[in-house]
């Protein structure tokens, strides 16, 4: 466990001028901690109804937390909301929900499930999921931390930045608890920095790997 969360000094590369139009990100990473339902709903209500990049949520409960998370989630969205499987592969125009007590791997095509000691007191730690996305998607790769009281997820965020993908931090100043974003942007400081209420628009103007086939008339 202790190497995926082992990374270089911060490049700040998903911040370079002009990058973004050149890429087709193929997954989003969200972490958030202490009121990150309320976060969470905002953010799956505003995103738009064909976005198809793929995004797993990393939510911090109890370990014996259910998949209620997921039940509430699919009110406030039309895209498919489901809690991850083993080996389930990654598909456009989902979000997916890291169970309760088990770290979430992100690989190339597919999630894997783990059971290994918690990172930062966590399972699942946004570290890992976040660390495994940089991994596998390189510069593809989206991370969001969102409102929480710790500082998991900084060092993931600075991996996909490290990577060339993309940093996104909720402004500390629109969050429940701002502890999170801020050490996210203490390890990546030109992460891009948005209120809550904007993140969904600029995800939803990420250019995407997926080809869309133009609507015939």
């Amino acid at each position: 466990m202790n190497g995926w969360t082992t990374v270089k000094k911060s490049t700040a590369r998903s911040s370079e001028p002009g990058r973004d139009a050149a890429v087709g990100y193929a997954v989003v990473v969200v972490g958030t901690s202490w009121g990150g339902l309320d976060a969470l709903r905002e953010l799956v209500t505003a995103l738009p109804q064909d976005y198809d990049v793929p995004m797993t949520i990393v939510q911090h409960r109890h370990r014996d937390s259910d998949a209620m998370l997921a039940r509430i989630l699919q009110d406030y969205t039309r895209l498919r909301v489901s809690e991850v499987e083993d080996k389930q592969p990654v598909e456009a125009g989902c979000v997916y929900i890291a169970p309760a007590n088990y770290h979430l791997l992100v690989e190339e095509g597919h999630f894997s499930l783990s059971t290994e000691a918690p990172v930062r007191y966590s399972r699942p730690s946004i570290d890992v999921s976040m660390t495994t996305a940089a991994d596998a998607y390189g510069h593809r790769a989206v991370g969001v931390i969102l409102t929480g009281s710790n500082a998991d997820g900084a060092v993931g965020l600075r991996r996909i930045a490290d990577s060339g993908g993309m940093a996104v931090i909720q402004d500390p100043a629109s969050a429940a608890a701002p502890a999170m974003p801020q050490a996210a942007m203490e390890a990546v400081p030109t992460a891009r920095v948005f209120a809550l209420d904007r993140i969904a628009a600029f995800l939803g103007a990420l250019p995407s790997k997926t080809v869309r086939t133009p609507k015939v008339e």
